[in-house]
């Protein structure tokens, strides 16, 4: 082994480097979201024996499934993105040893860095999906109510 071939092997693992970078910063920011999820659930699920009202307890149950399916979209996407993880280093990996002791091969390296593309692509679509679902839950009444007031005639 020399200079040179551990130069040119760092250099070739700088790129996945890069990006575990971005997959550890989209685990942190799912992760958030999941924790927000699950902490509105706790105080959903706390109000529901304070209140005698069949309405109210419903709207709670729905909101908990509702809160269960986004939970379950990010975990969906925290799990694709440590599989990214995962095939990024293997990225690294097989790049080092095709490098110093020639195993492995061209193929595995970019088998292994397109699997990780494509899990972070996937986890992408995820979140976008769970953002989407957080928004659906939202009631615009009052909205709407604000707007009739201001369009009612004053006196």
């Amino acid at each position: 082994m020399d200079a040179a071939t551990i130069t040119h092997s760092i250099q070739l693992s700088i790129a996945p480097v890069f990006f575990l970078t971005a997959v550890s910063g989209m685990v942190g920011a799912v992760a958030q979201r999941l924790a927000r999820i699950i902490d509105r659930a706790r105080v959903v699920e706390a109000s529901i024996p304070q209140h005698d009202d069949p309405v109210h307890t419903a709207r709670c149950v729905r909101e908990l499934a509702f809160l269960r399916r986004r939970g379950h979209v990010a975990n969906v996407s925290i799990g694709l993105l440590t599989l990214c993880g995962f095939l990024i280093g293997l990225t690294i990996a097989f790049l080092f040893l095709a490098e110093f002791w020639h195993v492995g091969g061209p193929h595995l390296v970019v088998g292994s860095f397109l699997g990780g593309v494509v899990s972070f692509l996937a986890a992408l679509a995820c979140f976008l999906w769970e953002t989407v679902l957080a928004t659906q839950i939202l009631k615009f009444d009052v909205l709407a109510a604000v707007d009739e007031l201001e369009a009612a005639p004053r006196r």
